[in-house]
């Protein structure tokens, strides 16, 4: 197992409180009107998902995702938590493309924007552990040193490398795990 640097809790603590500030701002400056309606509508369906019960504890886990496994291992309340952080994430996700037209409008390059929003994902995945068992996010930062060799995921070199353009990594960077927003009850992004 690879060692992790120990964080300090001040910053988690801050972005815990701070990131539901964040998200709804973002979502009430930046987002239409008629989003807001749209939002509450997906949330209230995909809760009803969550009210069945997750798979046997002795059943192995079938998805090549160890986030789905961590999922499913998961109580009713504790599956309604990392729900909500996710939506929180989409939250970010959604300001990270804002960033992207934005850049796109002043004329920056793909490569430029690429690297912002590499960083930005990575930023945002940041934040979003903050509200996570030290459990959760130890299993996610394992799996992304063994993968990446950076516990928050790979570098925009490491995306240009695998996408071979700076546009398909500008399009990666908002793409979000259709399998552990489906688990959640999420419907999937890009």
């Amino acid at each position: 197992m690879a060692a992790f640097p120990v964080r300090s809790a001040l910053p988690r603590l801050v972005a815990l409180f701070l990131l539901p500030l964040l998200t709804t701002l973002s979502t009430a400056l930046l987002a239409p009107a008629h989003a807001h309606a749209d939002v509450r509508v997906t949330q209230a369906v995909s809760v009803s998902t969550l009210l069945a019960p997750p798979p046997a504890a002795d059943e192995p886990c079938t998805s090549k995702d160890p986030a789905v496994c961590l999922i499913r291992q998961m109580s009713p309340e504790e599956r309604e938590q990392a729900r909500e952080t996710r939506l929180r994430y989409h939250q970010l996700l959604d300001t990270m493309e804002l960033v992207a037209d934005r850049m796109h409008e002043e004329g920056r390059s793909d490569e430029e924007i690429a690297r912002v929003l590499v960083d930005m994902r990575n930023q945002a995945k940041d934040i979003t552990r903050a509200g996570m068992t030290p459990e959760a996010v130890q299993a996610l930062e394992q799996r992304n040193m063994e993968k990446y060799g950076n516990p928050l995921g790979p570098t925009a070199d490491q995306q240009y490398a695998k996408y071979g353009s700076w546009a398909k990594v500008i399009e990666a960077a908002t793409r979000t795990s259709a399998a552990v927003d489906q688990e959640l009850g999420i419907p999937p992004r890009g």
